[in-house]
């Protein structure tokens, strides 16, 4: 009876433990996870694009002579400004004497051919000679004729080429030879650099935007935030399939000669404003082993995984192309421990 007893009282306190337990997790909150929220909303976008770029001459042309002579005298050097027409460039002239004496020689042939075709006409007037002899005669001086018309091409190529001038006003960037060299390239390169032009890689995205003639602000790490202002000039048909960019050419006038080839330049296009919704950097997430951006949307306690498209990044704002409307708030701290319809509770 005493055993019975003592049953009783056992299961009496287990019952009266595990009633205990109950309810301690009844009493105990959910801890959720804590999340700053911030409302976005929509405003004008200014929709500029910039560009890294290399400041380039103009035209760039390469002073080069083909006759084969000695550089006798170089008329300007390195930094020299020329004119279009100027004489850069003296070469030897002994080709010019020796083709000269050649021409005169032949001529001399020429003329005793001509005295001979004469007399054989004669001879065959008075039944002395025959037509073929003349026919013959003919031919050699028509062709003697014409190789001397030959060599004066050549003779007024070589002249032209034994002083050498610049087709256009530039600078003068190279000097490869000097006096008494002979020359097997170029012997200076001149840079036209009022304008000089910038060649721009532009996304395919702006392919439609790029106009002839509009107007771009162009930077110079040179000279800081002072804009020089630049107009486009060629827009090149092609999309590159590597890159995706198409190339556009961008003049800038130079008219204070402060501007050289080479500097690094920053090129800005504007493309006018784009009404979008605008959310803070700290919002965005990356989708890990891909591409996709997305924030999380907080509605009611509960937060939603939504993919965004991003535009324009503005300091430590981004444009949202699509996927956010006005007035929406999304999750700007505590997306770690998110998932999509997770409960949250906001903190300040």
């Amino acid at each position: 009876m005493k055993t019975k007893g003592l049953l009783i009282v056992a299961m009496c306190l287990m019952v009266l433990s595990a009633c205990t337990k109950k309810d301690d997790k009844a009493g105990q909150k959910e801890e959720l996870p804590m999340v700053k929220v911030e409302t976005v909303y929509d405003e004008d976008v200014a929709q500029v694009s910039e560009y890294t770029a290399t400041v380039e001459a103009f035209k760039t042309n390469n002073i080069s002579s083909n006759n084969g002579a000695r550089i006798k005298r170089l008329l300007v050097d390195v930094g020299s400004h020329v004119r279009a027409g100027q004489a850069v460039v003296v070469l030897d002239d002994v080709n010019i004497a020796t083709q000269q004496a050649a021409i005169d020689q032949q001529r001399i042939q020429l003329a005793n051919q001509k005295r001979d075709l004469e007399r054989m006409k004669e001879l065959v007037k008075i039944g002395g000679g025959t037509q073929q002899s003349v026919d013959q005669m003919q031919a050699a001086y028509d062709a003697q004729a014409r190789a001397i018309e030959s060599i004066q091409r050549q003779l007024r190529t070589t002249q032209e080429n034994t002083v050498l001038t610049s087709p256009m006003s530039g600078v003068v960037t190279q000097k490869n030879f000097d006096a008494g060299d002979l020359p097997s390239g170029p012997i200076l390169v001149i840079e036209q650099q009022q304008p000089l032009k910038v060649v721009v890689n532009v996304n395919e995205s702006d392919f439609p935007k790029v106009k002839v003639g509009m107007g771009v602000d162009v930077r110079l790490d040179t000279y800081g935030d002072e804009v020089f202002p630049g107009r486009v000039h060629i827009i090149h048909p092609t999309i590159d399939p590597n890159t995706r960019t198409f190339q556009v050419e961008v003049t800038i006038a130079n008219g204070s000669n402060r501007v050289r080839t080479g500097m690094f330049a920053r090129v800005n296009f504007n493309f006018g404003t784009r009404h979008n919704v605008v959310v803070t950097d700290r919002a965005i997430q990356k989708q890990t082993g891909s591409g996709v951006r997305y924030v999380y949307v907080y509605h009611n306690g509960t937060v939603e995984f939504r993919e965004v498209t991003l535009g324009r990044r503005m300091e430590n704002r981004y444009e949202i192309v699509s996927g956010l409307t006005p007035g929406t708030q999304v999750v700007t701290e505590g997306q770690s421990r998110l998932t999509n319809g997770a409960k949250v509770e906001i903190t300040k």
